[in-house]
């Protein structure tokens, strides 16, 4: 299951361009490993950490995570996480 606070922390510090490398990584595993990214995405961004269209596109789907928990959790206030 994802850690959605730690997703939505590190999704803010990517999006304001104030994250370290570490958390940037974080990042990217955390939606790898959630299967929200692609091995070829995650490829791509341990191949080439400048490249800001995989972190944009990284911070596109993790708000779509976060936008889906925040609707769920409207939808069933009893579901804990």
């Amino acid at each position: 299951m994802i850690d959605y606070i730690k997703l939505q922390r590190l999704s803010d510090k990517v999006k304001n361009n104030t994250a370290t490398e570490i958390e940037k990584d974080d990042y990217m595993i955390l939606l790898y490993r959630n299967g929200s990214i692609s091995q070829i995405q995650y490829d791509k961004y341990l191949n080439d950490k400048n490249a800001s269209d995989t972190l944009s596109a990284a911070v596109t789907i993790g708000g779509i995570i976060l936008l889906g928990y925040i609707i769920g959790k409207m939808v069933s206030p009893e579901t804990k996480n």
